[in-house]
């Protein structure tokens, strides 16, 4: 560990920075000044082919390659220089002006961040990093936790379990099929998360364009906007004041959320078997549980994961619920509050890991889970008075909380039960053949049908 990781305040750059390390390509600081200058860069390259803009000349193949390589070389040498210039400019999207300034012709300097205001590149940069942070970190390690949780639900699907409800015996599942619920219940989030579509600005202080019309007024500068933003990435939102709403990427925020609830109650479930004993986890050698008791293995997976899925919604739900606010046309309660975007993020990441390393160090304990379910034949229960229903018995709920309620139940009292019932011979075979680990009824197919 580095003395910059021993020294940080945050856990995230310091304890778990090693884990982070890919985010740091799209939230750092540093990230943040790269995207900003990719935008800067495409919008001098965009504004060369107006043809109504004839004082800037357009830039040849080469000349285009060489002004990409400035925001795809960028490097740590750029980045220092660009905090340099800020210490005297007191402005970090000025500070990306002039750095561009010092690397090209005098002749460009001109059209480097032509009628803009910061925001223009600032909102542009932000939703990129977002939307690239998790298109190329967030969700592949989203989708490797739904793979396991799949393999474990087709792996698990026949094996028989107690389930519980109010935290009592109910009726038997299978701990496949209970896998198989969160998976169902992350792809519908999955899919909104790749379907979901990041809006951008870039109309001016306040979203009239006043300026570019006030130089250019021939050119149609909503056609313009909305051909760049496209060709960037994002859909362009139109009708604006300074700033970007913030409603499209508070919709992500939101996403985020709800697999971080959905994920929490995963890891509520796994720790909760853990503790009943049902799911043990492997030994890995030298690793300590407790301090003082040498037996435990900690789930400490899970509650890490737990731990920093709140973390992250916490931050979340106070970003997505103040960066749509603002008073009149622009304030900027928004731009400290969204450099945390990636803070955010980076919570939910590391939950994910700590998710995939949990589910790769847990097995069934069989023997437990089939005691359980011996010792919980009321179970059977449900079947015989919905049987007894089927034909015709008014009180059939009745007689089984008669039989049931508050009382030890074995397999005899039910067989001796279902023995002296008056229903047809086939129904009375069936409920006598059924016990807590065969009474699962379509569990297996649900799991298979993910």
């Amino acid at each position: 560990m580095s003395n910059h990781q021993i020294n940080s305040i945050s856990p995230l750059d310091g304890r778990y920075k090693n884990s982070l390390e890919p985010l740091s390509e799209y939230f750092s600081e540093k990230a943040l000044m790269q995207y900003r200058l990719m935008v800067e860069v495409e919008y001098l390259i965009a504004l060369g082919k107006e043809k109504q803009i004839k004082e800037l000349q357009s830039f040849s193949e080469k000349q285009k390659i060489n002004l990409r390589k400035l925001y795809k070389n960028f490097n740590d040498e750029d980045a220092t220089k660009i905090k340099k210039i800020e210490k005297t400019t007191k402005h970090d999207v000025k500070a990306i002006e002039y750095l561009l300034q010092s690397k090209l012709p005098k002749k460009n300097h001109p059209w480097i961040h032509f009628a803009l205001t910061s925001e223009d590149i600032n909102n542009l940069s932000y939703s990129l990093m977002w939307k690239d942070g998790i298109k190329n970190v967030y969700l592949p390690c989203l989708l490797k936790v739904r793979k396991s949780l799949k393999s474990l639900a087709k792996k698990y699907k026949r094996v028989s379990m107690l389930s519980l409800t109010h935290g009592q015996a109910a009726t038997p599942t299978t701990f496949g099929k209970e896998l198989a619920v969160f998976v169902a219940r992350l792809d519908r989030q999955i899919d909104q998360i790749k379907a979901h579509k990041l809006l951008g600005k870039f109309g001016g202080a306040t979203g009239t364009w006043s300026a570019q019309v006030a130089a250019y007024p021939k050119v149609n500068w909503v056609n313009f906007s909305t051909k760049f933003i496209r060709a960037i990435g994002l859909s362009p939102n139109m009708i604006t004041t300074q700033i970007e709403p913030h409603d499209s990427v508070s919709e992500s925020f939101h996403q985020i959320i709800r697999v971080n609830s959905i994920l929490t109650d995963l890891c509520r479930d796994l720790w909760s078997y853990i503790g009943r004993n049902i799911l043990v986890q492997k030994r890995i050698a030298g690793e300590v549980g407790s301090s003082t008791m040498p037996h435990k293995i900690n789930p400490i997976q899970f509650e890490n994961a737990e731990g920093n899925m709140g973390l992250s919604n916490a931050l979340l739900i106070h970003l997505s619920t103040k960066l749509p606010i603002s008073r009149m046309q622009r304030d900027l309660t928004d731009s400290t509050t969204l450099r945390n975007q990636g803070v955010a993020l980076g919570h939910s990441y590391l939950a994910l890991i700590n998710i995939l390393n949990g589910l790769s160090r847990i097995n069934l304990n069989k023997s437990k889970i089939n005691s359980e379910l011996n010792e919980h034949w009321e179970v059977i229960a449900e079947a015989v008075q919905t049987i007894l229903r089927k034909n015709g018995k008014a009180d059939a709920y009745e007689q089984l909380k008669a039989l049931t309620r508050g009382k030890k139940i074995n397999q005899k009292l039910i067989s001796e039960f279902v023995s002296g019932l008056a229903i047809p011979t086939e129904d009375k075979e069936t409920l006598l053949s059924l016990t807590p680990e065969s009474y699962i009824g379509i569990a297996p197919q649900l799991a298979e049908m993910l």
